[in-house]
């Protein structure tokens, strides 16, 4: 500990920003384990890469559930947009590299 206050607090947010930061890295890396696996079942189906349906419905939800915790929504919805453009992007790629079922 040092001998400003300002300076212990300091140090104890930013480890708990690191810890929430390793939180959601480790989330998002799970998130995408299954993405993976959504995208090998579309490719062997046939099935397109994106679902507008099931993205709008998503994005209403992280606005609720952002609103909720009391997150700017638009927040939330830049970051389910950017991962979403992701997942697409892999299951595109996946598409690519995965012959669909006869």
């Amino acid at each position: 500990m040092s001998e400003n206050p300002a300076i212990d607090e300091l140090l104890r947010l930013r480890a708990s920003i690191d810890n929430i930061d390793a939180a959601i890295v480790h989330m998002l890396a799970e998130r995408f384990k299954f993405t993976q696996a959504v995208g090998r079942l579309k490719a062997q189906n046939d099935l397109p890469p994106a679902d507008p349906q099931r993205e709008s419905e998503q994005v209403a939800r992280l606005r609720q559930l952002a609103e909720e915790s009391h997150l700017d929504p638009a927040l939330a919805e830049k970051f389910l947009n950017f991962i979403v453009a992701e997942v697409i992007h892999h299951h595109e790629q996946i598409g690519r590299e995965c012959t669909p079922s006869e």
